[in-house]
Order: C-alpha cells, then structure tokens, then sequence
C-alpha cells in the first residue's frame, strides 16, 4: 500500500477515535453529492468495515437536484457494484435555487432545501447518524467565513447533535485535507464529477479558498495554524469578558475547549481503526 494511502485511511480513523464518531450498531446516512469528497468518504467508510470489529451499516443516499440525471445514474451503477443499498432522491431544488425569483443567493437555498431533505430521508430510513464528507480545508474555511460575514467565530464540528439527540452529523474526513483526498479519488477512479450547478466556482467559499492559497504561497504555515487555533483560544485576549462572562466561566470554557483536542495532535492516539 503506498504511503499516501496509507495515509489517507490513517487520519479517517484518528477522526473517528479522537471524535468518538461511529459506535457499533450505527445505521448512517452516507450523503453523496457525486464529488470527490462524498466518493472518498463512502468508499473509506465501507472498506473500513472489512478490518475493524465495531459493525456498522451504510446507506449511501443521493439527492439529484435536478441539472442533469447522468450523474446519478453514474452513481447507481457504483453504488450497486459496492454491492450498497442506496437510495436516490429527485428533485427540482437546484433549478428552484438557481431562478429568476432567487438569484441573488442560490446557494443558501440549496443548500437549506437539501439539508432539510436529508434530515427528512435519515429519519425515513431510521438512520441515527449522518456522514458528510467535509474535510480538514472546509473546516477552515467556514471559520474564515463565518468570522468575515457572519462576525461570529465558529465553524464545522466533527461531531454534532441535533434534534435532541435524535440525529447525530459526523465528518471522518475532518483531519484530511482537500488535495489529499483529489488525489485518492483520482488514484482509486472513483466516478467523481462536476455538480452542474451554474453557480459553481462563483462562491465566497471560493474567494475564502483563493484567499489561503495566495497566504500558503507567502508561508506554508498558515493553514495548519489556522486549524490549531480552533483549539489554542486565549478568553483571557477576547472581548468575551464583556459579554458577561466571569474570568472563572471563561476558564472553564477553556478547559473544554482543550478536552476537545480540536488539533493535528495526538499522534500517541490509536489511528489503524
């Protein structure tokens, strides 16, 4: 097995460790969109299942938007050769997201539409958990995002409750970044392609993503920071104090967030799962 292989599998399963994210006796929902990441998550996810103890099962679940049936029919025969029950659902949410009536953000829609439809499909098919294939840069991003537009300091979780409980969002692809996963799905032919969405590439994300590039060219430093600051939060150097927080409760936070371990390290962890 070469290394970058290695590799790959090797972080997925330090995600799924340090994140506590698939117990025995899982039934998670496998969202593909038909891009690389899902591919790469689902093929992980199920090749993992042959080496480790913990049983699981997997329900790759597809949600056509409406562009183009090709993909999905792309997906069925992959799915079916994977020897996985899947589900695909057809709908009209990318059309509706990208008309005349919304131009001004189609992504939001769809983005909520689908979101809600997936939610909908777990319980359907009394799924507990649900796999999203975001990744180590995607994490990034959003924070990045979410602090230029939204003014708040947050980002993706590798593990979120929802519902009460009902329904748990987990991303094994957490500690893996992008280029790393372009390459296992390029070297192992996964079906992956363009989405069809005339809104693609034209995202903040996008300018966010083109923003950390142009940094990395400067120091190569800089994405990784990025991440561990997610878990290095000095309250003592916010404005959070004035929000109403005692300098105990900020302490206390901030034993929470080190018992997270939202970081690269850890490495003394067990990874082969």
């Amino acid at each position: 097995m070469a290394y970058w292989e290695k590799e790959i599998r090797s972080l997925m399963g330090k995600a799924i460790h340090r994140y506590g994210l698939i117990q025995d006796g899982d039934r998670i929902l496998v969202g593909v969109s038909g891009g690389k990441d899902s591919l790469t998550l689902l093929h992980l996810l199920h090749e993992r299942r042959k080496r480790v103890q913990t049983h699981y099962e997997l329900i790759p679940v597809h949600i056509d938007l409406g562009f183009d049936s090709k993909p999905s029919n792309i997906l069925k025969d992959f799915f079916e050769a994977q020897s996985l029950s899947c589900h695909i659902e057809f709908t009209d949410i990318g059309k509706r997201a990208n008309g005349p009536e919304n131009r001004e953000n189609p992504c939001f829609l769809c983005s909520w539409e689908r979101r809600k439809l997936i939610f909908q499909l777990a319980h359907r098919l009394k799924c507990n958990k649900i796999a999203l294939g975001h990744h180590k840069d995607d994490i990034i991003e959003t924070l990045l995002l979410n602090i230029f537009y939204s003014g708040e300091i947050s980002t993706m979780l590798p593990l979120q409750t929802l519902f009460k409980g009902k329904i748990i969002l987990i991303r094994p692809l957490a500690l893996i970044e992008e280029k790393k996963i372009e390459r296992f799905a390029r070297e192992m032919d996964l079906p992956f392609g363009p989405s069809g969405c005339p809104s693609s590439g034209k995202t903040k994300r996008r300018e966010v993503k083109e923003l950390i590039e142009t940094l990395e060219r400067k120091n190569r430093k800089v994405k990784g920071n990025i991440f561990r600051s997610l878990s290095n939060i000095k309250l003592d150097y916010t404005l959070l104090r004035w929000k109403g927080l005692t300098q105990n409760m900020g302490g206390e936070i901030f034993n929470l967030l080190r018992e997270e371990k939202f970081n690269e390290r850890g490495e003394e962890e067990d990874a082969n799962g």
